[in-house]
């Protein structure tokens, strides 16, 4: 596996890779603090689009993140997974909400402990699930980066996404 930080406006961010996909993402303030293991190798330059990607997203200039990705879980947990990737940016839905679009309208609580899990934040945006009357729920990466992320989209959401042409 091999790893890098980037810096970003909610603290340094871990990425780790198998060399052909993005596998994990680590938040600064998580709740479950993530320590890299030693057989690790860091190297950066596997995760330069990366890097460009975060950096655009984070200046309001990419909406969507286009990496190939490679998150493990069980397949009730992927299916949540997916599900998450297919909420707007800049918009939110309920638990109970996510739990319909998969098919299982009762399973909230396991919508939730999948939405917990999830290895990819941000890009997977599991930010965007928020309680039932609105309020901000846990989020492994802690509210206060819950509520920049959210502002964040908001804030983007209502300006035109200005493509950057490619000088040939």
């Amino acid at each position: 596996m091999y790893y890098d930080h980037i810096a970003s406006p909610i603290g340094r961010i871990l990425l780790a890779g198998d060399g052909e996909a993005l596998t994990f993402i680590g938040l600064p303030e998580s709740r479950h603090p993530f320590a890299v293991p030693p057989d690790w190798r860091r190297d950066a330059a596997r995760f330069d689009d990366a890097r460009h990607q975060f950096d655009a997203w984070f200046a309001g200039t990419r909406r969507q993140f286009d990496l190939e990705l490679a998150p493990r879980g069980t397949p009730f947990q992927r299916r949540v997974w997916d599900a998450l990737t297919t909420i707007p940016y800049g918009e939110t839905i309920s638990y109970a909400e996510l739990a319909r679009r998969i098919g299982q309208p009762t399973a909230s609580r396991a919508v939730g402990l999948a939405n917990g899990a999830n290895p990819l934040s941000i890009i997977v945006p599991c930010h965007r699930v928020i309680g039932a009357n609105g309020s901000l729920t846990g989020y492994g990466g802690g509210l206060a980066a819950k509520r920049f992320l959210l502002e964040h989209e908001r804030r983007h959401a209502a300006a035109p996404l200005l493509r950057m042409q490619e000088s040939a």
